[in-house]
Formats: structure tokens, sequence, C-alpha cells
């Protein structure tokens, strides 16, 4: 399988497919290009079509028309194990066997590299080892999956996704279910990964999240991409308002600077939000000195 140097390049992409499942649509004709070592949020509402559409990346569900491209062959052309080197799937809802230790979980991930032949290797080992290091579950190896927090189980999946060794890594709304400080958590480790090298690709909920962690984002409305682009271009208010029936202005992220979602309160009448010199959008009250210039 061919391996592209080019950090703008696609391995990955959908053209022109019909996905859904049975003899349901979800999506027609749709086409969405992921670019390597890129880190791409999807979003959009509730039945948008956003985890479809990432099944269809990773050949979970097959177009009932259209074609999905690795490395510019179509993807049913490879065998399973062939895809599962190259690209990994954390799903919606992983549900761990009865019994399972922590390292033995992670240890699946190393499937794709098993065989009749070829069995259990000191590589085998190391991915596994490397992965538990980074998802800080070293001192967990031994514990029972089902003893564990909902925040050390998602690192569980993580490590077993991370063990699999694939250098794109696909992960349907990640952050369900876990508290704030868990959910960033889980994106600063899914950022060191995409700093190393890794092409993510997930689907979020949280709009302000995707922009502080992607490069990359890919906006969906009754299973269509609407828009896609960097989120300083794709996060604005008509947007906003025309995906996600939002009132509400866009204004820089007083930690990071990235676009960040505020919502208007609609008890407010003639809300008139403040802006900056340049005339951008910020939230009321921020005590930061790149908010103090407003008019």
């Amino acid at each position: 399988m061919n391996t592209k140097d080019n950090s703008t390049a696609s391995r990955l992409r959908i053209e022109n497919a019909t996905i859904g499942y049975d003899k349901t649509v979800i999506s027609k004709n749709i086409s969405v290009e992921i670019s390597h070592n890129s880190f791409t949020a999807i979003i959009g509402p509730n039945g948008c079509g956003k985890s479809t559409l990432l099944r269809g990346l990773a050949r979970v569900i097959t177009p009932a028309e259209g074609h999905v491209y690795l490395d510019d062959k179509d993807i049913s052309k490879y065998k399973p194990k062939e895809v599962a080197r190259v690209l990994g799937l954390l799903p919606q809802t992983s549900l761990a066997p009865e019994g399972i230790r922590v390292a033995d979980l992670v240890a699946r991930g190393r499937a794709p590299y098993q065989s009749l032949i070829q069995q259990w290797r000191q590589s085998d080992e190391d991915a596994v080892n490397m992965a538990l290091t980074a998802t800080r579950l070293t001192d967990l190896s031994d514990r029972y999956v089902a003893e564990l927090s909902g925040g050390q189980r998602q690192r569980v999946w993580i490590a077993m996704l991370l063990a699999q060794q694939t250098p794109i890594m696909l992960l349907d709304e990640p952050t369900t279910f876990l508290d704030i400080a868990h959910q960033y958590e889980l994106m600063e480790l899914l950022r060191d990964f995409h700093e190393e090298g890794k092409t993510v690709v997930t689907v979020l909920h949280d709009l302000n999240q995707a922009a502080r962690y992607a490069d990359h984002l890919i906006v969906m409305k009754k299973g269509e991409v609407i828009t896609s682009g960097v989120p300083e271009e794709v996060l604005t208010k008509e947007m906003v308002a025309d995906v996600f029936g939002l009132e509400a202005m866009i204004c820089p992220d007083p930690a990071t600077s990235t676009p960040t979602v505020v919502p208007l309160d609609p008890r407010v009448a003639n809300q008139q939000p403040k802006l900056t010199e340049d005339g951008t959008q910020v939230a009321a009250g921020v005590n930061n000195p790149e908010f103090s210039n407003t008019h």
C-alpha cells in the first residue's frame, strides 16, 4: 500500500456516493476528501448523516453507488486486514467482553497483524505497551475494564485503536458520555496523535471543541455536505443559524483565539454584540486584553 509524503495529499476520499442502511438512503451523491495528516471534525445536527459518512469511509457500510478510495484504490478491493493496518475505527458505542482486563482488550488492536502462521511477537507487545503508556493506563493494565470509570474505559478503547498502529484514525463521537474534564483530556490526546503524524477524523457535537482542535471541518445537514474548510472560514454566524437553527455570534476563544460559538439570549431584545476594532464579534464581559477595545 502506498504511503504519501505530501501533507496536503488525500489518502482517503469518498466520491459521488449514495450511502445508508438497507433501503434507507442517508446521503446521496456525497463527496468528501480527507487530507493526509489532517485533523478533521465532522459536525452537524443530530441525524444529519455524520456517523453514516464515517462508517462509509471506514468500509463498515458499502455505498449503493459511488466509491470510497484508500490511496487511490477502491477500498473494496483490499482485504479486510489490509484496510485494518491503515485505517482504525472507534465506533460510537463499544461493549467490552465480560471479565476482560485492560491489557487484554488493548491487545485486540493487534488482531490485523495476527494469523495462523504469524502469532504474537515482540513488536505486538511493544505496540500494546506504547498504547498503554500514551493513554496513561499502564498502572491500570491488570484491572478489569468493567471496574473502570467512563473516562478510563474510553481511554482503553482509544488505546486499543492506538495499538492497531494505523496512520488513519476514525472516531465516532468519542467524547459522548464524558464529563467536561475528560472530554478535553481526550481531545488533547487526539491532538497529540495528530501532531505525531496521524490523520484523525472524528464526529463531534461540540462546535467549540471542533474549532479548537481540528484544522479541517466538514459541515453536514440532511445528508449533504454544506461546506468544509478551516474553522476560521467555516464557522460563521450564518452557517450556525442555517445548519443548527441557532442565533449566535462568533468570537475568538480567550485561550486559543480559535472561533467560539456564543449563543444569543432570545430573552434580550435588540442585542447588539460588541465588536473589536477589526469588526470581530466578541462576548460581552470577557476579561481579556484582546477584547478591551470595543465600540
